[in-house]
């Protein structure tokens, strides 16, 4: 962003009460203008595409699309824009997923205005912005999956190729479902293929599984 220009704003939020407070409360800002609103996912990625907004503020869950794939979908053909979830949920499996998606922010919806104001800005000028909590679970993982155990990498049993395209799908913030299709297999499969990979690798959960492919690559 350069000095004095406008930050193009898109909100997907499928609530229409909270899509329309927000739109208004942000328009007031001298440096943000609300360009386009979007109440579902699908909604959301056109409208992206047709107004190529700086930044889209981005609900998890929304019918037809939800965000995690909105936000694939959107900076899959147009990575320069900038993604921050704004849901009220904090579920370590979903916040990963959304990182791994792409999103540059992550905040939770009982944030303060500054907050969210704050993150627009970080995220227009290409800065991450998470809530504390969010930030916390990160960290937390990450470190977890970073620190030696007992077992050494010697004592994992090797992957098959087909439990390294599931791994990778997993690293790219897919859900077993998404993975399913995308592999052409049944989806109590791939749950079986995350669950061998998980003992495997000697890991407790897919956000585990995830952190862990991302630091190797």
């Amino acid at each position: 962003m350069t000095a004095g220009k406008q930050i193009r704003l898109m909100i997907a939020e499928d609530q229409s009460v909270i899509r329309k407070a927000l739109a208004a409360l942000l328009a007031l800002e001298e440096d943000i203008a609300v360009v386009a609103t979007a109440a579902d996912g699908a909604q959301a990625v056109s409208a992206a595409l047709a107004y190529a907004p700086d930044v889209i503020l981005m609900d998890l869950k929304m019918p037809r699309m939800d965000g995690i794939a909105a936000t694939r979908a959107i900076l899959a053909k147009s990575p320069s824009i900038r993604v921050i979830m704004l849901t009220t949920f904090d579920a370590d499996e979903l916040v990963f997923e959304a990182v791994s998606a792409g999103a540059q922010g992550y905040l939770l919806k009982d944030a303060e205005e500054a907050e969210i104001l704050s993150a627009i800005r970080a995220a227009a000028r290409g800065e991450p912005r998470l809530s504390p909590s969010v930030a916390a679970k990160i960290l937390t993982e990450f470190r977890r999956v970073r620190t030696p155990s007992k077992l050494s990498f010697e004592d994992e049993e090797p992957l098959t190729e087909r439990e390294k395209d599931v791994l990778n799908h997993v690293a790219a913030g897919k859900g077993n479902r998404e993975i399913a299709r995308d592999m052409g297999l049944a989806e109590g499969t791939v749950k079986n293929h995350v669950s061998t990979i998980l003992a495997k690798l000697h890991l407790r959960s897919r956000t585990e599984l995830a952190i862990r492919a991302l630091s190797e690559r």
